[in-house]
């Protein structure tokens, strides 16, 4: 296991505060308009596209197959995450972040100019299907390349904070969706939502892409990227031209003993360490923010406006949650807030799950904003600049992105449908509480394993573990 905590090597590539400023925007842009796209497709997706997309079946075969289109971008997401990490490795973070805010963007807005079923048959939900696709092969690669982004640009004393801005983005995405379907759905008859209303949010995220898209090209290359020894003329040398340049450079020039140890590192572990810290904070995700809401509503009866309000409160606290935790991880490091979060949550699991359960409306609710702020968003903001430094430069978008799309995939799918099966089993709520405490230890036990990354010199080839 490498001592990750050094400090940036003399020479290094700088940027200004300005500089600085349009990559911490664009990161946390891009990350605000992939959530948005993806939460205004899962709204769209649960209010009218059944409706639209799929009237000649039964309503529930036709919320099954709109929410079946729902899931197909989660697929694409891994095959993007794979796709363009290699690229952004290879060829620049710069160039992938372009191609990704397009893809979501342009995909986005063509769904709102989609002719329907009634229009033009069953190439209408084809036609969804592949722009769902296309929308989330960039969303693959997208909340990835916005934090090696921002965690590269980022000076080292300040790294956590700035990378926690990735964070914000879910929380801006989020709200700002729910904001533009509550208005539509307050405003609009259900005749106008159906004819041309459910189009507007769609349509809108243009002008989000067109302001995203000119913030990118005028962003500056990753100064790590322009460092790395193994990057000539902008381009990221195959491991054989690595291997020719060490043996050639040997001891005479300074960055042959970095070339030599990326070329001896061992992939792997490193991997599965970020694996088991995304685990965590996504399969907490998943019960909190997706399933909690509708066990509520249905099993314990309550108005679905409460678990929803609470959520949208919950958010709005994660905007100090956030940063805060942020602060505290440059101050402290990794580990021990990671540590301190995954053990709250563990503690604070069947206490938290017994007031939302069995309390009034307002311990509900506070319930549920506690649990969001711990066991989610404080441990997003986390993610955000641990995986960063966990992984060495060559490879750091790659594993990245793919460490968050597979974790992600397993646990905030797997979660949701076994919490419904264990609470049906047992007429209880006592499972949610425990897979609250099963997932937090998996990331506690990964944060005791792993290095403590704060500090770690970004344009090190190898894995700090």
């Amino acid at each position: 296991m490498t001592n990750s905590a050094t400090t940036e090597p003399t020479g290094a590539v700088h940027r200004t505060t300005r500089d600085l400023t349009r990559a911490a925007v664009s990161g946390w842009l891009g990350t605000a308009m992939e959530f948005m796209d993806f939460q205004l497709y899962s709204l769209a997706a649960a209010i009218v596209f059944n409706k639209i997309f799929f009237p000649d079946v039964s309503p529930a075969i036709g919320l099954i197959a709109a929410m079946a289109t729902y899931g197909v971008g989660y697929v694409a997401r891994l095959a993007g995450a794979v796709y363009f990490g290699r690229m952004g490795d290879r060829l620049g973070r710069k160039k992938v972040l372009i191609i990704t805010i397009v893809m979501m963007g342009v995909s986005t807005t063509l769904i709102g100019a989609l002719p329907t079923y009634a229009t033009i048959g069953i190439m209408a939900p084809v036609l969804l299907v592949a722009l769902r696709l296309v929308q989330g092969f960039g969303a693959g690669a997208e909340i990835a390349g916005a934090t090696v982004m921002l965690a590269e640009y980022a000076p080292p004393p300040r790294r956590g904070l700035v990378a926690s801005l990735v964070s914000l983005g879910t929380n801006s995405g989020t709200l700002a969706a729910s904001g533009l379907w509550a208005i539509l759905l307050a405003v609009l008859t259900e005749e106008q939502l159906l004819a041309w209303g459910w189009r507007l949010p769609f349509l809108l995220s243009f002008v989000l892409l067109i302001f995203a898209l000119w913030l990118r090209r005028n962003l500056k290359e990753s100064p790590v990227f322009e460092e790395r020894p193994d990057v000539v003329d902008g381009v990221a040398l195959t491991r054989g031209e690595l291997e020719a340049t060490a043996a050639a450079t040997g001891d005479e020039d300074r960055h042959a003993g970095t070339l030599e140890a990326g070329l001896r590192q061992r992939k792997g572990r490193a991997f599965f360490l970020a694996l088991g810290l995304r685990f965590g904070q996504a399969g907490n995700s998943g019960l909190v923010q997706t399933f909690l809401v509708g066990y509520i509503a249905t099993t314990l009866a309550v108005d679905r406006a409460i678990p929803t309000d609470a959520i949208l409160y919950g958010s709005l606290l994660g905007f100090l949650t956030v940063p805060l935790v942020g602060i505290l991880g440059d101050r402290f490091g990794r580990r021990p807030m990671y540590i301190a979060l995954t053990t709250a949550t563990m503690l604070l699991a069947f206490p938290l799950m017994l007031m939302i359960a069995h309390g009034s409306t307002t311990a509900l609710m506070v319930g549920m904003v506690l649990a969001l702020n711990i066991g989610v968003l404080g441990l997003f903001s986390l993610e955000s600049v641990t995986m960063a430094e966990l992984f060495g430069s060559r490879t750091r978008f790659t594993q990245l992105a793919v460490a968050k799309e597979i974790g992600g995939v397993l646990a905030t799918a797997i979660g949701p449908v076994l919490a419904a099966s264990l609470t049906a089993a047992t007429g209880s709520w006592w499972p949610i509480a425990a897979m609250l405490v099963v997932y937090s230890a998996i990331t506690l036990t990964s944060a005791v394993l792993a290095p403590e990354t704060r500090g770690r010199d970004l344009v090190r080839l190898e894995d700090a573990a």
